[in-house]
């Protein structure tokens, strides 16, 4: 590491962290300047979030030096790295679902006025500039409970602005947003730049990384690979030092579709959400639902499952007709959903890896009011075999599992179940491109044995790469329809962007 770089806010020097004898971090080194984005890969499990969340004083190295701002300590507590102006914005967001936008923002730090009560109404105000700077258009009285996935992050982002830091650290940041707000977050993040902020930037998408990034570091397996100027890097060079080797084929799209249909929807309206939706899914194909934040679809895929109730139309898988808004009905008739949340309500974190992926098919897996322990060791083994699920053993509690083994468990627990169906509400976000790959091989599989899949996603090269055919929705209405030869990011997005804003 060059220690002479004058504008240096943090070097990490020699940073390694051992749990229970096994080291999570093995003598890293990253160095953070002042007004540059240093971005950081690597695959789940590489040592990204440790490393960080030493830097922010939720973890303490086993050996190491940190040093800000000309001082050196052998470890960082929560309150210290406050004081020297370190935050960060993690993935799953620690906001209070009953409190208010501005209550969040200005939780835990709240200015009070001269006479000593806290000063609302200079809350109210900063709050409101603070999202206009990040061009989010939130009222700030609304509470964090009525707000979607992509507003409750960008309020996190504009949490995190209320404080007076000098290094900020954002943990996949763009997982939910749409391509507006991530441009908005984008123009936020070089701002801050300009005023001599540094920013560490932990992304999966490595197209990010190029149009955003200074410099690079690499992690793989707990070690620094290498860290470069990212002009002088791309992305099949930054998935080669990811990985230890190329992906040459990342989708591996086979077409498998048959000509039976497995899922009927018709006409599915649910007031305010999504209207007149009907399409048909063929045995073996993957059909990908696009469009914006918003659009309706992850309320899509709900309505068919079953955990939301429409008020018009009618879902079939194979031809029988389910009753409407009862999730027991759609699994009783073969349909699994994976959901875009998939640690709060795909997962039960608490509980082991068998656990999880045997708890739809409990019924079958127990002799009365007893369960079978042989046949759910039986059966979790399998899966953790076939779908190469990196676990130390069934036992592991899925929480300590990176996000593409976790998602390979959601991914398991329903074709244990046997489903003839697979929604998948973004299956592969928060997830390294080396899972991804697996996630991919997984679907195409899974469409060879004849599962219809739904796939709503936000990354188009995601969506062109997978699906045999793509609908896209826009303000809760299918507005296109396009084979796979139709299918472009330009015809994908034309028909995405609403017309008053097309008009606009």
């Amino acid at each position: 590491m060059d220690s002479a770089v004058p504008d240096a806010l943090v070097r990490m020097v020699g940073i390694t962290k051992n749990y229970a004898g096994v080291a999570a971090l093995k003598g890293v080194d990253l160095d953070l300047r002042a007004g540059e984005v240093h971005c950081l890969i690597g695959e789940n499990g590489a040592g990204k979030s440790t490393l960080t969340r030493i830097l922010t004083g939720a973890e303490q190295p086993t050996q190491g030096t940190i040093e800000v701002a000309g001082h050196t300590h052998n470890e960082l507590r929560p309150a210290a790295a406050h004081e020297l102006g370190i935050s960060a914005i993690y993935q799953e967001t620690d906001l209070v679902p009953d409190l208010t936008v501005w209550q969040n923002m200005y939780l835990g730090h709240e200015p009070r006025t001269r006479y000593g009560t806290l000063d609302r109404r200079g809350m109210r105000r900063s709050a409101r500039h603070v999202l206009d700077d990040l061009g989010v258009g939130l009222a700030v009285d609304l509470r964090v409970a009525d707000l979607s996935a992509a507003n409750a992050q960008l309020v996190q982002i504009a949490k995190a602005l209320t404080r007076e830091n000098r290094v900020l650290i954002m943990d996949e940041p763009s997982a939910v947003l749409s391509d507006h707000e991530l441009s908005g977050l984008f123009g936020i993040i070089r701002t801050l730049c300009d005023r001599g902020i540094g920013i560490i930037y932990i992304s999966h998408r490595l197209d990010e990384v190029i149009q955003l990034g200074d410099r690079v570091t690499v992690l793989r397996d707990g070690r620094g690979v290498e860290t470069t100027e990212v002009r002088d890097t791309s992305i099949p060079a930054m998935i080669r030092s990811m990985v230890g080797r190329d992906l040459t084929d990342q989708f591996g799209k086979v077409p498998a579709a048959r000509e039976t249909v497995a899922l009927s929807v018709r006409g599915l309206t649910a007031a305010g959400r999504f209207q007149d939706v009907s399409f048909d899914v063929r045995h073996g194909e993957i059909l990908g639902i696009a469009g914006l934040v918003g659009a309706g679809r992850s309320s899509l895929l709900s309505g068919i499952f079953g955990d939301l109730s429409p008020d018009d139309g009618e879902v079939a898988v194979e031809g029988q007709r389910l009753a409407g808004g009862s999730a027991r009905a759609g699994i009783a008739h073969g349909i699994g959903l994976v959901p875009e949340d998939r640690r709060g309500a795909g997962l039960v974190l608490g509980r082991s890896v068998q656990d999880n992926v045997t708890l739809p098919s409990i019924d079958s897996l127990s002799w009365g009011p007893f369960l079978r322990p042989g046949a759910m060791r039986r059966v979790t083994r399998r899966f953790i075999d076939d779908f190469a699920i990196r676990t130390p053993s069934p036992a592991q509690p899925v929480r300590f599992l990176s996000g593409g083994n976790q998602q390979k468990v959601v991914l398991a627990k329903w074709l244990a179940r046997g489903v003839s169906v697979l929604l998948l509400d973004e299956p592969t976000v928060g997830v390294d491109v080396g899972a991804k790959s697996e996630i991919y091989a997984l679907m195409n599989r899974l469409a060879e044995d004849g599962v219809a899949i739904v796939m709503v996603s936000s990354d188009l090269p995601e969506v062109l790469g997978m699906s045999d055919r793509v609908i896209v929705m826009s303000e809760g209405r299918v507005t296109a329809e396009l084979s796979r030869n139709e299918a472009t990011q330009e015809a994908i997005m034309e028909a995405a962007v609403p017309t008053s804003a097309a008009v606009a």
